[in-house]
């Protein structure tokens, strides 16, 4: 099948695939002569780069406009179950660093559903995205490496989206007049009238921010796909899942994701008089349990810094003359595999601070938190980071930010104790 061009020029697909071959061999040999001879590029080697890369991008987007299967591919390879051409993400990467060197030839696997596409502005850091096939399974590996994050309400944003914004109930009082932000309703005599009432309506805002996480593979490692994709999906899902659920605790709200540490909705509940410092007593964790918003107690669970561990072993309530254990540990294989306190999971995480510190133990029910992200990651490679190492750069870029759904904690209709669904314990020092 033949076609037309924006130039009214006759081609197949596959003869446009091989124009961007071509165009990219000339955008490398541009910089790698520049680089040879120690030098930046001159005006008309850069004005000659930046022309081929506007041609390589208008036949980007005229593959992706007409979507036409490839009747004569530049490749031969066993492809089933494959939109991209590549069996493993560790055979796309190793195509991606194979194209990165000087001289290197371009697999046109990578060009496969007009995935691709260099970095603008910056030569040196030209790379090709990875198959959506592959970014999916990125991100749920992310996911399952994570702790804290796949308990959060997670939402994901369209293509064309920066980011979310949903209306939300300013309620932070239960008394009356307060609840649903002002609503109120009478009891009223015949021929009365009532005043009026309405609700009260907030915008939370998320904008989606990047995350950005590199990986450093060996010459040596490039050459072995199955080995390559274990290092590269166990480095960067580990470190993503890390990082998001460090975010989730404390993050400062500004350019990452809002932390519960830092969130108004936070009820810290002070220590006791007398308290020894370094210490959880009982009563900490009696009051942590008060200050949770009841219907948040069937989803919350207790996060520790594993410091916190002999603390939680030697607590009891005295009974009589003798006592009763507070925290339950984990039972054998028939039964929790988890600790408890009231009930609810104990869950040691990295996270968490050290004893003594505000955040070594938390009550959250995380259901109250939001995660927005994009659902495709921007990738690239690059030779040029780690050079004299002899070593190539992969780069990940994951868009997501979050924050709590509560504004503040809540004022209950009667009682003193506010309520949340995030409750932690005052620095004890």
């Amino acid at each position: 099948m033949r076609f037309y061009d924006y130039n009214g020029n006759k081609y197949t697909l596959h003869d446009l695939k091989e124009k961007q071959v071509k165009y990219i061999d000339t955008m490398k040999n541009i910089v790698d002569k520049a680089k040879t001879e120690k030098r930046n590029l001159t005006s008309t080697e850069a004005a000659d780069f930046e022309n081929l890369q506007r041609k390589f991008d208008a036949i980007s987007d005229f593959i992706k406009e007409i979507r036409t299967p490839v009747n004569q591919p530049l490749y031969s390879t066993d492809t089933a179950g494959s939109d991209s051409g590549f069996r493993s993400l560790g055979e796309q990467l190793a195509a991606v660093a194979q194209a990165g060197m000087p001289g290197g030839s371009v697999d046109a696997r990578l060009f496969q559903n007009a995935a691709t596409g260099l970095s603008s502005g910056v030569p040196s850091e030209g790379g090709f995205l990875v198959a959506p096939e592959f970014t999916t399974e990125l991100l749920k590996k992310t996911y399952q490496t994570a702790i804290l994050a796949p308990m959060c309400k997670t939402w994901e944003v369209g293509e064309n989206s920066d980011g979310l914004e949903i209306p939300y109930v300013d309620e932070s009082s239960r008394a009356t007049g307060s609840r649903w932000g002002g609503v109120r309703v009478y009891r009223i005599a015949e021929a009365a009238t009532v005043e009026a009432s309405k609700p009260k309506f907030g915008r939370m805002e998320i904008r989606l921010e990047d995350l950005m996480g590199l990986c450093y593979a060996t010459e040596r490692l490039l050459r072995d796909a199955t080995a390559l994709e274990s290092y590269i999906t166990d480095a960067f899902t580990e470190e993503f899942g890390f990082v998001v659920d460090d975010e989730i605790i404390r993050g400062s709200g500004a350019g990452q994701c809002l932390g519960i540490l830092n969130s108004d909705a936070l009820v810290t509940v002070p220590k006791e008089a007398g308290q020894a410092a370094n210490t959880i007593v009982a009563e900490n964790i009696f009051k942590m349990w008060s200050h949770c918003w009841a219907r948040s107690r069937p989803n919350a669970a207790w996060f520790i810094n594993q410091d916190v561990e002999p603390q939680l072993h030697g607590m009891s309530i005295s009974v009589g003359t003798g006592g009763v254990p507070v925290y339950l540990p984990a039972g054998g294989l028939s039964q929790s595999p988890y600790a408890t306190l009231y009930g609810r999971p104990v869950i040691p995480i990295e996270q968490c601070e050290t004893l003594g510190t505000v955040g070594d133990i938390i009550l959250a029910d995380f259901s109250q938190y939001l995660l927005v992200k994009k659902a495709n990651l921007e990738s690239a490679a690059s030779i040029h980071v780690r050079f004299v190492y002899n070593e190539r750069v992969f780069r990940f870029i994951l868009r997501i930010n979050g924050q709590p759904k509560w504004k503040t904690a809540l004022q209950p209709y009667k009682g003193t104790n506010s309520l949340s669904p995030f409750v932690a314990l005052a620095t004890r020092s």
